[in-house]
């Protein structure tokens, strides 16, 4: 879950542990969706390692002023965008580029609306997709949930 709140999290970390955290969420995703029973759980620390390796490597590479674009076109894809439209940003002084994509939108136990989404960030050439679940504070943010 490369994602707003997920990039607004590693805003204290260095990008290269902003990148590892993301990668390595994403990566353990990916992975537990491979085997059965403990082969899942197998597969699952797998994906954590390598998703943490590749995902600092680009954190690594990442400025602030790529997270801030990558935040706030998350922000405006959850609270804007219709289900299945992205909205990508742009780095110009590097080239780096990534887009949103909400993929279902609903209402959870207490009422908030939530949105399911997945993110991609393309950095160096090298592209990262994550997968991820936010939901709507009563501030207007949108914070990734579990």
């Amino acid at each position: 879950m490369l994602a707003a709140s997920t990039l607004q999290s590693c805003a204290g970390m260095n990008k290269q542990g902003g990148g590892s955290l993301i990668g390595g969420v994403t990566g353990g995703l990916i992975g537990s969706q491979f085997g059965k029973g403990s082969g899942a759980l197998a597969m699952t620390g797998i994906g954590v390692l390598a998703g943490a390796l590749i995902g600092g490597h680009i954190g690594q590479t990442m400025d602030d002023y790529d997270r801030r674009l990558a935040q706030q076109s998350s922000q405006r894809a959850l609270e804007n965008a219709p289900s299945g439209n992205s909205v990508g940003w742009r780095n110009p002084d590097n080239g780096h580029y990534g887009s949103v994509t909400p993929t279902r939108t609903f209402r959870n136990e207490g009422g908030q609306y939530c949105r399911e989404y997945s993110q991609t960030v393309v950095v160096g050439g090298e592209k990262q997709q994550a997968y991820g679940r936010a939901c709507r504070k009563p501030d207007g943010q949108w914070e990734i949930v579990q």
